[in-house]
């Protein structure tokens, strides 16, 4: 899953870019705009989804890049002097909740999307014209053709017409800035063969249907076609406003071919250095990522967390589950305190949690960690992989919604969550220390730990799949509802180490069980 450096900067500051005033005389009219739309025709899903299954039984035909000569020019720096004008956005003139506004095409982004705005059934493509655009002291406006088309949209606010909060730009990426209103982790609508020996497939979404949603609706409804080498897809998208911010996905996918990895609800987010791997920082702040854990509800109501990793080399961990409840990455660390970054204020970012609709079946839930050493890579994805092989010819359907959310929308009541990972010399102050020994300190709270007072018979579960596990015990945090546990792990070689872990009081499970994953390392070798 490797990303382009500068398109990943250029994906996470898209959405702040600013926008030009609103020019006086207010909002274009709905008959100004009829110049920037194409001839009517009807639409709706089942013709997107006979469309996505007559193209699935055709031959892949990679998008046709024009311009590319000028489009090259067009870098991050240029990037970032264009501007929307907020005249020419659709509905600007209120007769809808949402304006929408789009993405220029650019170095990074040279294939450009059909985008139809629908009303009652009718879909018209909306045209490009240079004179939606600012190009500032770039001079492109003399050079640039007339029918170049967009890169993607946003959607902006309807009692805010300059700020926006859900994005679409990229291949099949899209992200929501959640209800603290700041951009940070993506989804995307597939996930093919991620983190396999052969490269990584990026299928697009090509063609996008915006259905108005009238004035004073929370909700509105986007239409997706899917295309790519493997397969193609009808993606239905119902976009809710609210606090978690909601999306609605029905997926209908028509595989060309066999799929070694299909990767369903994927997520993409970024994990540099938090207070687990505090030794491998080298930059001022205390934390620096997007999402500091996975967290599953598996089918069997188990509750788990598994902290990130910047691993030393890609790393791709599989949970077995049937009917998964749901899955997400997510920042449970809300503290400004612990980030220090008052620029892109990584306390605020959102996780997103996914919750399949019907049964999903046996399959894994994939976390891949890749090695990076700065926040401008995308190095953490996760996803639904089927155990069911996919086969060319078949149909495959899958429905789920997606919380870009603060905290997770169906945290765990019966038990205590995870907190915090921490990790330091093994041992016992004043003695010895032995060089290979670790110890790990992990707190909870919530559930049954909040009206728990201090006593000495809640044990720490622990199981590791090699080396020795000692000095294990649990105590609450002096002053707080939360607990802490102990343990240390002696442990040999360069080999991965997993880790699982638990509270427990008499045959009664207090806490989540934390799963980790361990690369042993010393101190003394730093």
């Amino acid at each position: 899953m490797s990303h382009d450096v500068t398109r990943r900067r250029l994906l996470k500051d898209a959405a702040a870019l600013p926008l030009l005033s609103i020019a006086a005389g207010g909002w274009r009219s709905a008959a100004a705009q009829e110049s920037h739309l194409g001839p009517p025709a009807p639409f709706d899903f089942d013709r997107l989804r006979a469309e996505a299954r007559v193209l699935a039984q055709a031959p892949y035909e990679a998008p046709v890049v024009r311009h590319h000569d000028i489009l090259q020019t067009i870098d991050y720096d240029v990037f970032q002097q264009i501007r929307f004008v907020p005249d020419h956005a659709l509905w600007a003139d209120g007769s809808a909740a949402f304006p929408v506004q789009f993405f220029h095409l650019g170095k990074w982004f040279e294939e450009p999307v059909a985008i139809h705005s629908v009303t009652d059934g009718v879909a018209r493509e909306i045209l490009y014209r240079k004179d939606m655009f600012d190009f500032g002291t770039t001079g492109l406006d003399r050079v640039l053709p007339g029918d170049l088309g967009f890169a993607g949209f946003r959607l902006m606010h309807a009692d805010d017409r300059n700020h926006d909060w859900l994005v679409f730009l990229g291949a099949s990426y899209f992200r929501s800035a959640g209800p603290q209103d700041q951009y940070g982790m993506s989804a995307r609508g597939i996930a093919i063969d991620t983190a396999l020996p052969t490269p990584e497939e990026f299928p697009r979404f090509s063609k996008f249907w915006l259905e108005r949603a009238p004035a004073g609706a929370r909700s509105m409804t986007i239409y997706a076609l899917l295309d790519g080498p493997s397969l193609t897809g009808a993606y239905r998208f119902e976009m809710t406003l609210a606090a978690p911010v909601v999306t609605e996905v029905q997926a209908d996918l028509f595989p060309r071919t066999a799929i070694t990895r299909l990767g369903v609800a994927p997520l993409t987010s970024m994990f540099w250095f938090g207070e687990n791997n505090r030794h491998e920082a080298t930059d001022w702040r205390p934390e620096v990522h997007d999402s500091d854990g996975l967290a599953l509800w598996t089918g069997a109501n188990e509750r788990i967390w598994r902290p990130l990793n910047n691993p030393r080399t890609v790393q791709t961990s599989s949970f077995l589950d049937e009917n998964p409840r749901g899955f997400g990455l997510l920042q449970r660390d809300r503290s400004f305190e612990n980030y220090q970054d008052d620029g892109v204020f990584y306390d605020r970012r959102p996780g997103v949690w996914v919750e399949p609709l019907g049964d999903w079946g046996r399959g894994t839930v994939q976390l891949v960690e890749i090695p990076t050493d700065d926040e401008i890579h995308d190095n953490i994805a996760a996803y639904w992989v089927p155990e069911a092989p996919v086969a060319g010819g078949t149909d495959l359907h899958f429905a789920y919604r997606l919380y870009w959310a603060t905290a997770e929308p169906f945290p765990p009541e019966a038990v205590g969550r995870v907190l915090a990972t921490r990790l330091g010399r093994g041992g016992v102050p004043g003695q010895p220390r032995p060089p290979n020994k670790k110890k790990f300190v992990i707190d909870f709270a919530g559930g049954p730990l909040a009206t728990l007072e201090q006593r000495y018979d809640v044990e720490t579960v622990v199981t590791a799949s090699r080396g020795v596990v000692d000095n294990n015990y649990a105590l609450r945090i002096v002053g707080t509802d939360r607990w802490r546990a102990f343990f240390d792990l002696d442990v040999d070689g360069s080999e991965a180490v997993e880790l699982r872990c638990y509270l427990r009081l008499g045959g009664r499970t207090l806490t989540e069980t934390w799963l980790y994953q361990y690369f042993p390392f010393r101190f003394d070798a730093l």
